[in-house]
């Protein structure tokens, strides 16, 4: 007849050493300071923007009854894109999901909503993100570029930077 080893309980160890400190958080990152020329992400289009149509909210704005953003031009607007997606946060394949992220038309599309770009300018700005794409040898317009596997913000947000300054270049 053979036993089996039986296992005897093994009291545990104290250290006798102090406990550990806590480790030190690391400062945040500092963030370049804001072009003080683009206005700061505007909010959600209040329910007036929504629902009052254009003409009436010209009318308005002329009679002094509604405040009216002042439109930006393309440089500025693509900057202020920048911004927007900033604030709410970058997705991809929906103008705005679920969560209020926003791609780069999204955000285009809020800007145009609450006053800050004119669709004349907001389409000259498309413009210049074209030929910015066209530049590195992308045919393909900027929403579909913007929905490709890899990409990231820290290139939308280059293609958006590179075509302010483009833009700005040619005094727009």
């Amino acid at each position: 007849m053979t036993t089996t080893p039986t296992l005897m309980p093994v009291a545990p160890q104290v250290s006798r050493r102090a406990p550990a400190r806590p480790r030190p958080t690391p400062p945040a990152p500092r963030l370049p300071p804001r072009d003080p020329r683009v206005p700061p992400p505007p909010d959600p289009p209040t329910w007036g923007q929504r629902i009052v149509p254009r003409t009436a909210q010209n009318l308005m704005a002329g009679l002094g009854m509604w405040q009216a953003p002042t439109p930006q031009p393309p440089s500025l607007h693509l900057l202020h894109t920048i911004e927007v997606l900033k604030r709410y946060g970058w997705c991809k394949s929906l103008d705005v999901d679920l969560g209020g992220r926003m791609c780069v038309r999204g955000a285009q599309r809020l800007l145009m909503t609450t006053g800050h770009v004119t669709p004349d300018d907001r389409e000259r700005a498309v413009e210049h993100m074209h030929t910015v794409l066209v530049g590195a040898g992308v045919q393909m317009q900027f929403f579909a570029w913007n929905d490709l596997p890899g990409r990231e913000f820290s290139h939308v947000k280059a293609l958006l930077t590179r075509a302010a300054d483009h833009a700005h270049q040619i005094g727009e």
